[in-house]
């Protein structure tokens, strides 16, 4: 379907496991971070930091490319560096927003994702992509170095195999990125969606507290040195293991049973509905 001026850019939807799937929806813009995505999906993720029935989120794309980075067309129709600098804040504030969610974000690349959406991918914790997606950090073609990009994908894959991308803008196979660090799986597009959903069955089947508290764990430290990331990571499990969940865990692996998880506060039963 082709969407008209009426059709949301961004699409949410969120099942009674507490899913919720965000879909970009300008599939004839290729998806780009115009001004109005970047403000839906920052008044998304805000939400969903604030609801505890959510346990996961799914970024998906519509059309030929999951994301071709920022709208070109609105960064000509104003060429200030004012301008340019206030957009890079937008985008990153909604690049930090999916990292500092408690919850894990999965992206779902069915097709090409440049530049801005290459960052996407790379800003997410997981990323199950189709064997026929493409990705490129592009922008040098244009005379446009790919500086926010660079920050998400350096931390992603080796310096060097970044650095050649940026500088030569060239794509890369689902398969190159896999063995790079870039995505997690690869599959046949057919088998992309039950991929995703197999990777979320594992992920709900954990206590969400422990996930919450180890995700944010996970990037603190990565930005510290070694000693203070150790001192900060056994601040987090010493705490990790007060948390009931963690003590029914122990206590189910030593009555060799399995384990019966403590209901979460927010999480809504088998069967229904949530928004």
């Amino acid at each position: 379907m082709t969407p008209t001026t009426d059709t949301p850019c961004l699409l949410r939807e969120t099942d009674a496991r507490g899913v919720a799937t965000l879909t970009l929806n300008r599939p004839q813009a290729l998806n780009a971070l115009s001004d109005e995505m970047l403000a839906a999906l920052q008044r998304e993720l805000d939400a969903i930091a604030r609801d505890e029935r959510v346990r996961a989120v799914v970024i998906a794309g519509t059309g030929k490319a999951f994301c071709a980075g920022h709208s070109l067309h609105e960064m000509r129709a104003d060429p200030s560096q004012a301008r340019a600098e206030e957009l890079f804040a937008r985008c990153t504030r909604v690049m930090l927003a999916l990292q500092r969610l408690p919850v894990p974000v999965i992206a779902r690349v069915h097709a090409v994702a440049t530049a801005a959406g290459c960052q996407l991918v790379a800003m997410c914790d997981l990323a199950v992509a189709a064997d026929s997606a493409r990705f490129a950090v592009s922008g040098v073609n244009l005379g446009i170095f790919c500086s926010t990009p660079s920050v998400a994908l350096s931390r992603n894959v080796g310096r060097k195999q970044a650095m050649e991308m940026l500088l030569t803008g060239d794509f890369i196979s689902a398969e190159e990125a896999r063995a790079r660090g870039q995505v997690n799986r690869v599959v046949p597009l057919e088998r992309l969606d039950d991929e995703v959903q197999a990777l979320l069955a594992r992920i709900l089947a954990k206590p969400r507290a422990a996930i919450a508290l180890g995700k944010t764990l996970f990037y603190k430290q990565a930005e510290t040195g070694i000693e203070q990331a150790y001192a900060l990571a056994g601040q987090a499990m010493a705490c990790n293991l007060m948390d009931p969940a963690a003590l029914e865990g122990i206590q189910a692996f030593i009555d060799k049973r399995a384990p019966d998880w403590p209901a979460e506060a927010g999480i809504p039963p088998a069967g229904a509905t949530v928004r």
